[in-house]
């Protein structure tokens, strides 16, 4: 009977060892950093940035790959579907595991069932500008044109069911006034088309506005949601008067299933990185206030806030293909 239960120990030991030694020997090869989003924007910025301190932490080389289009989604799907072994790690906003579910009616993944979070890597802020001869110059005062005018003030943001959209959607479903939506392709032309007077108001991100405003160019009515370190100086929804007051937030995700070791040493990694001072001074300059989350608590917050999204999207009629 010894002898059965000793052989019983060392085979379970044997199975113990086995299944710890994939997660101890990793990384053993270089770790794929997929960005849905396109090169040269902000988000593809924030990757970068955390792909280079990665590398340094992992002692393995992290390679940038974008896979842009339908609003982060055809990125995010190829994370959904790659191998839970930890060499795939994707960073999401907003859009991929918030708005996305809340605006397709056919998404080809789950962004709570098809995902781990590793933490949050921080918050951002969306701007909404106007050209300075505009006759509002806050939101409060936005509001009180908007009542006086027959026809609904329109404002851009960078394409339907984006974060931007959803900020004016707020704006109009909270404050009770009538806005109409103009999709763009970019924020640059937003800004360009804003100095041409060619449309009222526009939403953007930090990186493209805090320049502009800066110097003179524009003027910024507020920020959703939050205040914003880039604009200290620009009020945010709430304290105009707008009763909506969610963190916009950027997110690590890899796929569900990762095994636990090795989705405890990526998060290691990402809170400590988010600790060092020159990463948190670059991602102020993106508009992001570096604020690590653990993955358990991102996701309940995910799960929380996709039914407030849709109700939102329901009532604006944001639905995509």
């Amino acid at each position: 009977m010894n002898k059965f239960f000793a052989g019983a120990l060392l085979a379970i030991a044997a199975t113990a060892v086995q299944a710890a030694e994939p997660a101890s020997r990793y990384p053993d090869r270089p770790v794929r950093m997929l960005l849905p989003f396109s090169a040269g924007g902000g988000g593809d910025t924030l990757g970068r940035l955390l792909a280079e301190r990665f590398a340094a932490h992992l002692k393995q080389p992290v390679v940038v790959e974008n896979k842009p289009g339908a609003a982060g989604t055809i990125g995010t799907h190829a994370v959904a579907t790659a191998a839970p072994d930890g060499y795939t790690i994707m960073i999401g906003g907003m859009s991929t595991h918030q708005l996305a579910p809340a605006t397709y009616a056919r998404l080809p993944y789950d962004p709570l069932r098809d995902f781990q979070s590793l933490g949050a890597i921080g918050s951002s802020s969306i701007v909404m500008i106007a050209a300075n001869q505009y006759p509002a110059n806050n939101l409060r005062e936005l509001v009180a044109l908007s009542r006086k005018n027959a026809t609904p003030i329109q404002y851009a943001s960078w394409g339907a069911g984006s974060t931007g959209h959803f900020c004016g959607e707020v704006l109009s479903q909270k404050a009770g006034i009538p806005l109409q939506h103009i999709p763009y392709k970019g924020t640059s032309q937003i800004v360009t088309d804003i100095l041409g007077n060619h449309i009222s108001v526009g939403f953007v991100d930090m990186v493209t506005a805090t320049p502009f405003v800066k110097e003179g160019k524009v003027k910024a009515l507020a920020v959703c949601t939050r205040r914003s370190p880039s604009l200290p100086d620009v009020p945010s929804y709430k304290e105009q008067g707008v009763d909506f007051d969610r963190e916009l937030t950027w997110v690590m995700y890899v796929p569900a299933k990762t095994p636990k070791a090795i989705v405890a040493e990526l998060s290691r990694v990402l809170e400590t990185t988010l600790r060092e001072p020159e990463v948190v001074s670059k991602l102020l300059s993106l508009g992001i206030t570096a604020k690590y989350v653990p993955g358990p608590e991102q996701q309940a917050a995910n799960a929380r806030d996709i039914p407030m999204w849709k109700a939102i999207a329901t009532q604006a009629k944001i639905k995509l293909d």
